[in-house]
């Protein structure tokens, strides 16, 4: 199951979330609370909010681009995300304004939600709740992908209806990529 990863939705994400935080958080704090408001949002809507691939790491499970955006030292230009936000020394900085007019009202609701829950939590205890999900395994030193299907299946949804969301989400794939294309082609 692919869903269209979308950089301003992330970074508009993080910002909102850091934003609750007095813009300042630990990096692996600010990963874990995205992982978990696409996770929810996913089991609520059948679509995570920033499109985003998860992966169980040594820590649990985390976005994959958006773990590779806060690792990103030297950000491109054209970065979306570092105009929202900037890590160093493991901690997350809100260096944008909170914009969220990426976001729709259900996925505010889901950010405010997790942050309500798990805002004031220590990093590593976020880090052990995410631990302790059913679709987590322990890859050790590497890394494994975790499949939007068993999050689903774990979350009680049926067969019938898992096929229902990849088909939706094959749906927007196939349609970001045709429109892609269009857009490239018309520059050259």
């Amino acid at each position: 199951m692919r869903f269209v990863f979308d950089e301003r939705r992330a970074a508009q994400a993080a910002a909102r979330l850091l934003h609750g935080h007095d813009g300042l958080m630990p990096c692996i704090k600010l990963i874990k609370l995205l992982y978990l408001a696409d996770r929810e949002a996913l089991i609520e809507t059948g679509v995570p909010i920033t499109g985003d691939r998860f992966i169980s790491m040594r820590h649990g499970p985390v976005p994959m681009r958006v773990l590779s955006l806060i690792k990103d030292d030297i950000p491109a230009p054209e970065s979306i995300w570092h105009g929202y936000v900037e890590c160093r020394d493991f901690d997350a900085h809100l260096v944008g304004p909170a914009d969220d007019d990426w976001l729709s009202k259900c996925n505010r609701d889901t950010l405010d939600g997790i942050f309500a829950v798990y805002g004031c939590r220590k990093e590593w205890d976020v880090v052990a709740h995410t631990q302790a999900l059913p679709e987590w395994r322990d890859p050790g030193k590497g890394a494994f992908p975790i499949d939007p299907e068993d999050i689903l299946r774990y979350s009680g949804y049926s067969e019938e209806a898992i096929q229902a969301v990849a088909e939706q989400a094959e749906a927007a794939w196939s349609m970001h990529n045709a429109l892609k294309q269009l857009k490239d082609t018309a520059v050259h």
